[in-house]
Parts: C-alpha cells; sequence; structure tokens
C-alpha cells in the first residue's frame, strides 16, 4: 500500500468511526482500523463485532487550490493500524498539512512534512467483519434530520446494563408509512412516532442496542439527505454518504408499551414548557442527590415545586398554569421530568395527571407524536 493525501481527507472518516473501537478489547485487532487503498478511495472499517462502521474517504486527483499535491493512490492494498493512535497522530498535525502512508517491511510508514511515524499492522486477514450478504425484509429512504429527531426524542429512555437485556436498546417499528421508535428502563418510557414517510414499508420489530444507537446519532447530521435504512432478522444497516452504519440486533421480545400510555385522560396541566424546566432545575440542585426526587403540587392556576435532601436543606418554586382540576400532590424523579421537557421542541407542554398513584404523560401541547410516560414515585 502507497498513498498521499491531505490530512483533513484522513481524519473526517478516522473521527467517523474511531467511536466503535473499544479502548480496552479481549482481542488486539478490535483495537485497530482496517484501511483499504482502492483506486480514487480509502475505505476505513472499525468493528466491535457488535456494531461495525465503514467510511470512505474519496481522493482528489486534481486539487482546486492548486498548490497542494493531488490526493493519489500508488499501490493499492489493505492493512490494520492502531485505531486511537493513528487518530492521535493525524489530529495532532497541521491543518493544511499532507499525509503519505507506505508499507515498510513489516511497518507502516506515516509521513507528514518534517514528522515520519512507524506503525506496526496487525495482519488484514483477521480482520473480523459482519456478514456483507445479509438479507433484509424492510428498507426505506430516510432524511438524515428527520431520523436523528426520531433518535434524540426517545434514546435517552434507554436502560443501561439492566439485566432485562431486551431494555438496553431502542425499539423500532415499520408498518406502512408509519415507523415508531420506544425506548423504556421501566421507570419511564418514550416514544415517537413518524406518521408519513412518504412511502410504504414491510412490517418490522427490532430492538438496535444501545451502542449502536449512540454511533448512529453521531453519524447523522440535520440536512436534508437521505439514507437507506434497512431492517432485517438479525442486523439493521443505515448507509449514507460516505458511511456505512451495521449492527447487530437484540434478541427479545420488548414488552407492550401501548398498555403502559394512560389510556384516559384525567387531569391536564398547560405550562410554559421553558419555564417549567428552568425550575425544576432550579429546584433539583436540593433535591437527594441519590434519589433526584422532586414533590409536585398541582392547585387551579398554580403548580409548586418542593425538593429536600438529608442535609434538612429545601428547595420551593412555583408557577402560574392553565389547570382547573382537583389538587393533587405527586413525586417524580427529576432528571426523567428534564429528559421528556428538553426533547420536546414547541414552547407549550401538557402535563397529564389522572391521580396522585397514576404515571405522567407529557407531550407538546402542539403535537402529541411524541408521547413521554413517567412514573411516580413516593417521597
Amino acid at each position: 500500500m502507497k498513498l498521499q493525501l491531505r490530512r483533513d481527507t484522513l481524519l473526517k472518516p478516522l473521527q467517523q468511526v474511531i467511536g466503535v473501537v473499544e479502548r480496552r478489547q479481549t482481542l488486539p485487532i478490535l483495537g485497530h482500523v482496517l484501511l483499504r487503498a482502492e483506486p480514487n478511495k480509502l475505505v476505513l472499517t472499525a468493528t466491535d463485532l457488535e456494531v461495525e462502521l465503514v467510511a470512505n474517504a474519496a481522493l482528489d486527483a486534481q486539487p482546486a487550490d492548486g498548490v497542494s499535491k493531488p490526493e493519489i493512490v500508488h499501490e493499492t492494498g489493505v492493512t490494520t493500524l492502531p485505531a486511537r493512535k493513528l487518530l492521535d497522530i493525524v489530529r495532532s498535525l497541521d491543518e493544511s498539512s499532507e499525509v503519505s502512508l507506505q508499507q515498510r517491511e513489516s511497518q507502516m510508514v506515516l509521513r507528514s512534512g518534517k514528522a515520519r511515524f512507524s506503525l506496526t499492522p496487525l495482519a488484514a486477514e483477521d480482520f473480523p467483519s459482519l456478514e456483507e450478504e445479509i438479507e433484509f425484509a424492510s428498507e426505506f429512504a430516510i432524511s438524515q434530520h428527520v431520523l436523528k429527531r426520531l433518535l434524540e426524542s426517545t434514546h435517552f429512555a434507554m436502560a443501561q446494563q439492566d439485566v432485562r437485556y431486551y431494555l438496553n436498546g431502542l425499539y423500532i417499528e415499520t408498518a406502512g408509512r408509519k415507523i415508531d421508535a420506544v425506548a423504556t428502563d421501566g421507570h419511564r418510557l418514550a416514544k415517537c412516532e413518524l406518521k408519513d414517510l412518504g412511502q410504504e414499508t414491510a412490517r418490522s420489530q427490532v430492538i438496535v442496542p444501545r451502542k449502536g444507537v449512540q454511533e448512529l446519532l453521531r453519524l447523522l447530521d440535520d440536512s436534508e439527505s437521505e439514507v437507506l435504512f434497512q431492517l432485517g432478522t438479525n442486523h439493521v444497516r443505515v448507509s449514507g454518504s460516505g458511511f456505512r452504519f451495521t449492527s447487530r440486533l437484540i434478541d427479545g421480545r420488548f414488552p407492550d408499551y401501548k398498555r403502559v400510555i394512560p389510556a384516559r385522560i384525567g387531569h391536564t396541566v398547560t405550562v410554559d414548557r421553558l419555564l417549567l424546566r428552568e425550575a425544576l432545575s432550579r429546584t433539583a440542585i436540593l433535591s437527594n442527590e441519590k434519589y433526584r426526587g422532586v414533590r409536585i403540587r398541582l392547585a387551579p392556576g398554580r403548580l409548586e415545586m418542593l425538593a429536600h435532601n438529608p442535609e434538612n436543606e429545601e428547595a420551593e418554586e412555583h408557577l402560574e398554569i392553565e389547570y382547573e382540576g382537583d389538587p393533587i400532590e405527586i413525586g417524580f424523579n427529576v432528571t426523567y421530568l428534564l429528559d421528556a421537557l428538553a426533547a420536546i421542541s414547541g414552547d407549550v407542554a401538557e402535563l397529564q395527571l389522572i391521580d396522585a398513584n397514576s404515571s405522567c404523560l407529557l407531550t407538546d401541547a402542539g403535537d402529541d407524536s411524541c408521547q413521554y410516560v413517567i412514573m411516580p414515585m413516593r417521597l
């Protein structure tokens, strides 16, 4: 392998795939990135055996500035290099610098200006790869910003290392023109739906693991450019301009989330979303650091927030709201409320409560496509 390219041309795909590379691995090869030099293109691949990221760097044979050298693959080939060392080296170079990579016996030599680095590759044939030929039962095109919004609106409710392994991921269901994304950790639930995809999709139900969701969020941007979303029995794949994301799925049965969402409306509270979020954030400062509990008191036209901690410190705040129902006093984990309020994009939030022992349903007052259910807690 022998090629020359600009520093930024190598840095961008490296940054795209590096999130998959674990700092501690059982297999040394998993700490490496696979580099494949093809005519006019460099392909980088990283994997942890569950998630695989492939990023492409197109080489510009005729640089627009007319000053820098053309980017050329002199000799095609494939090798592996320690991913984080390579990233640290490339990141430390001057932004306008040029880089050359060349195989020298058992070393891969990277040169840039007067700097020279010799890195030790591992055998490329030992680099693991998820199956190339995967059968997908459902696929559709979707803009990056819509998919990113769908994930951002729900991912925070996923469980972390729960023994109920099927909760450690994001449930995605497609049917017809609709997509549902759902996450729950058993104490709260976030559901967001895209009601009109603009194309028909086959019915599919999958659970994408937590790390896969996080990496996908890191890859997606807010542009209108489309990605191809493919769902199979054991894998999910998202392909966009310059990258391909593949992840194994969690093999499990997601709970019937529809039973958790309150079917009947009790008392409805309408409140300015930002004012409520700011007031809860201030009140939470003096809440119990372990349980993060905040007491909510509702009365006609008024919402009170109270918190205290083992040091006998207390916080109290109130807001004027639109509410005409009976007085209610209920406790919540304030972090769950703040996460849901942050996910809502509208200016006005609606809280629907039945009584002090029932869950709260939180939505955007002008859009019910995203719903957040929060279980009460005893304080």
